[in-house]
């Protein structure tokens, strides 16, 4: 049995470009093999502002518990990441510890960058593992064709780059 990857889209935005990036992401890891993708957009999660818990929150936990590693799709919003993607990620607690993390990030002229350096700080709080290689998408709008596929060059080994590593944490070479 393939180990499971989940891929969270983390923008809830009207009109967001997030699920088209998370799509072209999963076409590519699901080609891969290497790991079962499943795909959680936030947009369709209920999650209590106050994190008080709930059947949102429980929900999510049972979500993120079955899967064995994650890349989070991010837009960056102002030099940062959205707060749907805060707010999901201190909703659960124990399920994150312990998983490796990639990113796809998408914005302007800096791709998205500067949410990534922020989230990686986030998840080392969660115990999680980010990977060194992630995706990246500059002037995101203009970065993908009507169909989904990408324009841009850098973006399909990097991906194949993160999911080899998101392989090496989820299975470790023996010793």
């Amino acid at each position: 049995m393939a180990p499971v990857l989940g891929v969270i889209v983390g923008s809830v935005r009207a009109g967001r470009v997030g699920p088209t990036v998370a799509q072209w992401f999963v076409r590519r890891a699901e080609a891969d093999g290497r790991f079962d993708v499943r795909v959680l957009d936030l947009a369709e999660v209920a999650l209590p502002l106050d994190l008080s818990g709930g059947e949102g929150p429980a929900a999510l936990a049972a979500w993120v518990g079955e899967c064995d590693a994650f890349v989070l799709v991010t837009p960056e919003y102002n030099h940062g990441y959205p707060a749907s993607l805060k707010l999901a990620l201190d909703s659960v607690k124990h399920e994150w510890r312990g998983k490796p993390v990639g990113f796809v990030s998408y914005g302007g002229m800096a791709g998205g960058v500067r949410a990534v350096e922020q989230l990686r700080q986030v998840v080392a709080e969660l115990h999680m593992v980010s990977v060194r290689d992630a995706v990246s998408f500059v002037r995101v709008k203009r970065a993908f064709d009507a169909d989904g596929s990408t324009r841009d060059e850098v973006a399909p080994d990097a991906a194949d780059r993160m999911v080899g590593q998101l392989v090496d944490w989820v299975r470790p070479s023996p010793r």
